[in-house]
């Protein structure tokens, strides 16, 4: 009975904590021949998305489709977020929510499409014309010319010998400052872009942030026309790490790794980096592989000394000290300088930029908790030794959790073109 009196004097810290305990009332009373796995599937499919928390300090971000890439950068940064939805702005007042947004765009992806372009004017190359047609550009960047010759094109020389120079012609240049962000509507995202109805369920929507591979759901008011909420991946970690110490999520948390399945990627399906590696080398890696991050190694080593990410190509552009005193830009000088820019600016980002490990026999709540807390989304699993044993994304965690039944989807995805298996964004 004092139990009882104490869960009902407990209030929800948060709107996460009281989503969870519906997933409790749900799980209560599901028939007791299911299994956990079972159980959590089916309180997931009888809650809507529209019962997900909205972000409040960005639920109304959006960027016109008419922005240039300087101005969606600013937006982006000046709110401290990664991506927002971009609006049409020659849609009609009442037009649909699939012709009102053509895309969410991000802030990676802006960077990455700049980096591909092999035609955006230089200081160093007089002859270049000031004003290549967006057609061009995006043409350029389908035909994924070699990266090294992007930059020879640039006037730039190799990756290798590349200073900080690189970064104030981009931004300087034309290409930067008149290309709009609808040119590059086809370009600048990885994931095809679908979106929720407010009475679509959970399930579907952690299916789609794990086995199918996008790093955000987009919901829509039907009758608004408008992307009600956004839901991405540390937002579904977050509530999960809200739901602890209810008897769900324990029956699943308590778990070791191993016993969930996870790690899901191995040491040798893990692309690495050195540190004396230009950080554009990276950063083209990441692109080529569509991964999200890479582990960085010493130079003559074999153990990981830290982690460059996608998110991290936001300080190429935001923050000019960076890369102002640097001849070369290393991944270890990179590294060095956004640790000390954070550090300087606490009361702007939240972003983690450190690397952080765990061991094989961590639980799943330990892992999930750790990941909220420092705001990371991924974590690399090490031995005693500080070997690579495989790596952990947030969509690993929402793929654990969930399964889908057979035949879900249905035609859901027809005229859609699912994401290649190896994208690990």
């Amino acid at each position: 009975m004092a139990m009882t009196m104490a869960t009902m004097q407990e209030m929800p810290r948060s709107p996460e904590a009281k989503l969870g305990l519906r997933v409790k009332d749900l799980w209560d009373i599901q028939e007791a021949q299911l299994s956990p796995d079972e159980k959590l599937n089916a309180c997931f499919e009888n809650i809507p998305v529209s019962a997900f928390p909205l972000p409040l300090a960005t639920q109304d971000i959006e960027i016109k489709s008419d922005a240039t890439l300087a101005e969606a950068v600013k937006i982006l940064a000046h709110h401290n977020i990664l991506s927002a939805p971009v609006v049409n702005v020659d849609a009609p007042e009442d037009a649909s929510w699939i012709d009102r947004y053509i895309g969410i765009v991000e802030f990676a992806g802006i960077v990455v499409w700049i980096l591909h372009q092999s035609e955006p004017p230089s200081p160093r190359t007089p002859s270049t014309p000031r004003s290549p047609s967006s057609a061009s550009a995006i043409a350029a960047a389908a035909n994924g010319n070699i990266f090294a010759l992007e930059l020879e094109a640039l006037g730039l020389g190799s990756a290798a010998t590349t200073s900080g120079d690189f970064f104030e012609d981009l931004t300087s240049s034309e290409l930067y400052k008149n290309t709009k962000v609808g040119d590059i509507s086809g370009t600048f995202r990885w994931a095809p872009f679908l979106a929720l109805e407010r009475s679509n369920s959970f399930l579907t929507m952690l299916l789609l942030l794990s086995k199918y591979k996008m790093k955000s759901v987009p919901v829509v008011d039907l009758g608004a026309g408008r992307i009600d909420n956004i839901i991405t991946q540390p937002a579904v970690i977050h509530m999960l790490a809200e739901c602890v110490g209810l008897q769900w999520f324990e029956s699943w948390g308590t778990k070791e790794l191993s016993h969930v399945g996870l790690p899901l990627v191995t040491p040798e399906q893990i692309i690495k980096v050195y540190e004396d590696e230009p950080v554009l080398q990276a950063f083209k890696e990441m692109r080529k592989k569509r991964v999200g991050a890479l582990p960085v190694i010493e130079r003559g080593g074999t153990k990981p000394v830290g982690n460059i990410s996608l998110r991290d190509v936001q300080f190429l552009l935001t923050a000019p000290e960076i890369y102002h005193d640097y001849r070369a830009v290393t991944v270890k000088d990179f590294l060095s300088a956004v640790r000390s820019y954070l550090e300087k600016n606490k009361n702007i980002f939240t972003i983690s930029g450190e690397f952080v490990t765990c061991k094989k026999d961590c639980t799943v709540k330990d892992l999930i908790q750790l990941l909220d807390k420092e705001k990371l989304h991924r974590v690399y699993v090490v031995d005693d030794e500080g070997n690579l044993e495989g790596l952990i994304t947030l969509r690993d965690i929402i793929s654990r959790l969930v399964h889908e039944p057979r035949g879900y989807f249905g035609d859901f995805f027809d005229g859609v073109l699912p994401l290649p298996a190896n994208s690990r964004v």
